[in-house]
């Protein structure tokens, strides 16, 4: 008799577990039906903009890496007339996940000569009015140039500045 009871209770309990549920899941999709249909359109197209490339979801899945390409020292182009020797040091860090994480330290090497070449190429003039961001900008997009002229994927997401020296 005892046993009868505990059984009874259980069931009770599983079915109004059951009605709570189904009761949420009522509730929730009563709110998206009275959206009118031209909110409803452009949401959808909002959606629509939001929504990245399935490589871009599975990358922002993982948790990101950050790997270091210290003491990159360029000679900066002169200026005509102008004797004095221009350096800068820059110090680089990339973002990229743990899938990609081994490719993108084998491929150090490259990004430092590709910032080498990138960042010797600036004239002094042209590097002493430019911004962190703007130093970010063109070494990813010399990046984005090497990595498609090799058919290649980039492994990484972004350079980013770590440190900027100019002297």
């Amino acid at each position: 008799m005892k046993n009868m009871k505990v059984i009874i209770a259980f069931v009770l309990v599983a079915v109004v577990g059951a009605a709570v549920a189904g009761g949420a899941v009522w509730y929730m999709s009563k709110g998206n039906s009275e959206e009118s249909a031209a909110d409803a359109k452009g949401k959808d197209a909002k959606d629509a903009k939001k929504k990245p490339a399935k490589k871009e979801e599975k990358k922002s899945e993982l948790p990101p890496k950050y790997l270091t390409v210290d003491k990159v020292v360029v000679m900066l182009k002169a200026q005509p007339g102008d004797n004095l020797t221009h350096y800068l040091s820059a110090d680089l860090v990339v973002s990229t996940d743990a899938k990609r994480e081994k490719e993108a330290k084998e491929n150090l090497p490259l990004l430092r000569s590709v910032a080498v070449r990138t960042l010797s190429g600036l004239p002094m003039a042209t590097a002493r009015v430019m911004t962190i961001d703007q130093f970010a900008a063109e070494l990813n997009k010399a990046f984005e140039h090497t990595f498609e002229e090799e058919n290649r994927e980039k492994p990484f997401d972004e350079v980013m500045i770590g440190k900027l020296i100019l002297e």
